[in-house]
């Protein structure tokens, strides 16, 4: 299966060296990262910024999937994920999300953004607290 690996280049010494970061399927293409874009405001991604786009991305498609199986359609989900990194450690995955879902009601939205959450992949690879807010707009 195509586009579930990635390689990691770095050259030079942790804080002075960088690196970059090419998907199987080049949506990422020598995409930069340094120290400065990890620890403090420099240009290009890291890490962190890629597991809360796959956490963001995972956990929006199951719901999408936990909606269907209860028989609604969402007319769009937009998930934002922050990720807590401190101590050198990711220490807390969290996802805001709002929902155009017509004709579902509060609690059945919300009991679906929770199987969600506890489901998708990404959320059962992290090793963290993984918190949500999830609203319907």
């Amino acid at each position: 299966m195509a586009g579930r690996n990635a390689t990691a280049v770095w050259n030079g010494s942790g804080k002075d060296g960088k690196g970059t970061l090419t998907s199987a399927s080049t949506v990422l293409d020598k995409t930069q990262y340094s120290y400065k874009s990890r620890f403090e405001e420099g240009v290009g991604t890291n890490p962190e910024e890629l597991v809360a786009a796959a956490h963001a991305g995972c956990f929006t498609m199951k719901l999408s999937f936990v909606l269907g199986e209860a028989g609604f359609t969402p007319d769009e989900i937009e998930t934002r994920c922050d990720i807590t990194f401190k101590d050198g450690a990711i220490t807390e995955s969290h996802l805001t999300v709002k929902a155009k879902v017509p004709g579902i009601d509060k609690d059945k939205f919300e009991a679906c953004a929770k199987d969600a959450e506890e489901n998708c992949p990404i959320s059962k690879l992290l090793k963290t607290n993984i918190t949500m807010e999830a609203s319907l707009v």
